[in-house]
């Protein structure tokens, strides 16, 4: 791959990129073939028709998108699967439900559990944040009755969206902002006046929307509550102090990073590297997985055989969602190495259109194109920065220029974006659902973010 480029032009790699996308529909929607067979055969079939070298496809390409997928997700979804099956198989999820309904009430619970999230969003990365929610969300819904998993599942997801989109310090934002050179305060005060309205428009009322549409029951793959549950469940002290630990965890590092690129403390100070390496999510995850174990397991009397079993039937319930994630994440990979993305942004960073539309625009064909938000992002804001640079923007229009990229690369997420599988597979919707719900959502997300940052670049 080293000395390899693409010679296709634009037109002949959009229409491969297309047909791909088609062929993992058909064999996904008509063919019944399941996806994570279907995203490695189109992955393949990619890489060949976009002349990627033959002895580069699968170890440069293929597998290595897969790994750089799961290694961050993989560990998230299992620990994060197990915390949620503790919290549930013991009552502690019962109890926050019960607490919720009784303070919110069931009509503002929806409501109550999506700004919860948004809350937990600013600290917590989009993947970590949903499997350290969903089960919580899903109890209360549970508790509350009737076929509402979509008002529940995309009123959280939604905002876990939004936060990882358009705030610091998530991955994306600051590297825009950093290629930009935008005060990153600014962009995280502009971004949490974008995100909170977004999140109410695209969130919560696509959410009662679309629940009334597709009604469907919670499922079942962080476990059912159990019937037989103990009749001394944690208390919600307890409860509450497991799921605010990985919390505070990852707060404390993102903290600490804040303050190192302020100057504030040395990051290379070993307590400040002990105390970062401890909160990083997965570690994070790991302690407050293992408190539970003790906590809401030996500590109450469950047996080490017992606690065994809970986490092979957890681990093996969401098998498939990791591997079909890692699916997705590799073929966007192929899609990014085949040069899919750069040819389309820098033809349409050729045009002299506005600014900050060229900047919406390119995000939302990297974007679509290969999937990744973060990468879509990244780029665009490498394309565009020296036009940036010679525009004398003022601090404000910088800024709204770093949030219109991120409004575009939250466009209509779909089959080659690991997030599309991640949240299909983890409320249990099938592929032409998660199209008519979850897509379509990602692309009223974007529009309407973007919206609210032109009424701020024509404001100041």
């Amino acid at each position: 791959m080293e000395n390899w480029s693409q010679t296709l032009s634009t037109g002949p790699l959009l229409g491969i990129a297309a047909a791909a996308v088609i062929l993992i529909l058909v064999l996904v929607i008509k063919v019944k073939m399941h996806a994570f067979f279907a995203l490695i055969i189109a992955s393949l079939l990619t890489a060949l028709a976009t002349g990627i070298p033959l002895d580069s496809i699968v170890n440069d390409v293929m597998i290595k998108s897969f790994g750089e997928t799961l290694g961050p997700i993989a560990l998230l979804i299992g620990l994060g699967a197990v915390l949620g099956r503790l919290i549930e198989s013991s009552g502690g999820a019962r109890v926050i439900a019960e607490r919720m309904v009784d303070i919110f009430g069931e009509d503002r619970a929806a409501f109550a559990l999506g700004v919860s999230s948004l809350f937990l969003g600013f600290p917590i990365f989009f993947d970590a944040g949903l499997v350290v929610m969903l089960p919580i969300i899903f109890a209360v819904a549970r508790r509350i009755g009737g076929n509402n998993l979509l008002l529940y599942g995309f009123s959280g997801a939604v905002a876990f969206s939004v936060m990882h989109v358009f705030l610091p310090p998530h991955p994306g934002p600051v590297a825009a902002a950093d290629t930009f050179e935008a005060d990153l305060g600014v962009v995280m005060l502009l971004g949490l006046i974008v995100a909170v309205p977004t999140w109410y428009v695209t969130g919560y009322l696509w959410a009662k929307f679309i629940n009334s549409r597709y009604p469907m029951i919670v499922p079942n793959i962080f476990g059912v509550e159990d019937p037989d549950q103990p009749e001394n469940p944690p208390s919600l002290r307890t409860v509450l102090t497991i799921l605010i630990l990985p919390i505070a965890l990852i707060f404390m590092n993102t903290s600490l990073s804040a303050l190192g690129s302020a100057g504030k403390v040395d990051l290379d100070d070993t307590w400040v590297k002990a105390l970062m390496l401890i909160g990083t999510s997965q570690v994070a995850l790991l302690i407050s997985a293992i408190i539970a174990l003790l906590v809401l397991g030996r500590f109450r009397g469950v047996e080490g055989s017992a606690l065994e079993k809970l986490v092979d039937r957890t681990l093996g319930s969401v098998a498939a969602v990791i591997l079909i994630t890692g699916a997705g994440g590799m073929f966007g990979g192929v899609l990014r190495a085949s040069g899919v993305g750069d040819a389309l942004s820098q033809t349409l960073s050729d045009t002299g259109m506005p600014l900050i539309f060229a900047t919406y625009l390119i995000a939302v064909i990297l974007r679509v194109a290969q999937g990744s938000a973060t990468v879509a992002l990244v780029t665009t804001a490498g394309v565009l920065a020296p036009a940036v640079a010679t525009a004398n923007f003022g601090v404000i229009d910088t800024a709204a220029v770093t949030l219109a990229a991120a409004a575009g690369s939250a466009f209509a997420g779909h089959v080659n974006d690991s997030g599309f599988w991640l949240v299909g597979r983890l409320m249990d919707l099938d592929v032409k659902t998660t199209l008519k719900t979850w897509t379509v959502q990602q692309a009223l997300e974007s529009v309407v973010g973007f919206a609210l940052v032109l009424a701020i670049y024509a404001a100041f």
